[in-house]
């Protein structure tokens, strides 16, 4: 994974970038694979028409065989293993994702982010010296009077 003390930008924002970056990627490739699929299908169809008689008839046969308290028993081995699997394959596409999003924010964000937080520092100091009491204004003075109303001309 990427070093979190060289930046001020934390993993999952990069991971996001790189999801989004990802993502454009394979919409730009959306309608080749549309029309890859459509072509795959149906041949598909026609090759399953043909053989669905004999395929029934063997499912049936395979079925009538089956020891399915022994397939019970190994589920549970199974499945702890393929999410070990799918574990280490997320952790593998996250790492990814981070790295691609660093590559598509940039160092300039970064370089960004430290102009602003210097600002951020340089405006908090003077708040606190405007929280300082003013001085006191003199009684004697009065409030200005407010501005009388004027009257509309009368149109003709």
């Amino acid at each position: 994974m990427t070093d979190q003390t060289k930046t001020r930008i934390p993993a999952p924002l990069y991971a996001a970038a790189g999801a989004g970056d990802l993502a454009v990627e394979q919409l730009r490739k959306l309608p080749a694979v549309v029309n890859d699929l459509s072509e795959r299908a149906a041949a598909s169809l026609r090759t399953y028409n043909l053989q669905a008689g004999s395929k029934a008839a063997e499912l049936r046969d395979k079925a009538s065989t089956t020891d399915f308290a022994a397939l019970r028993g190994n589920a549970a081995s199974v499945a702890t293993t393929f999410a070990q699997i799918a574990q280490d394959r997320a952790l593998a596409a996250y790492t990814a994702l981070v790295a691609r999003g660093e590559r598509v924010v940039g160092s300039g964000v970064i370089e960004a982010a430290d102009v602003v937080n210097a600002d951020i520092e340089t405006t908090e100091e003077p708040a606190a010296a405007i929280e300082a009491p003013a001085p006191a204004a003199p009684a004697a003075e009065k409030p200005a009077a407010a501005p009388k109303p004027r009257k509309r001309a009368a149109s003709k």
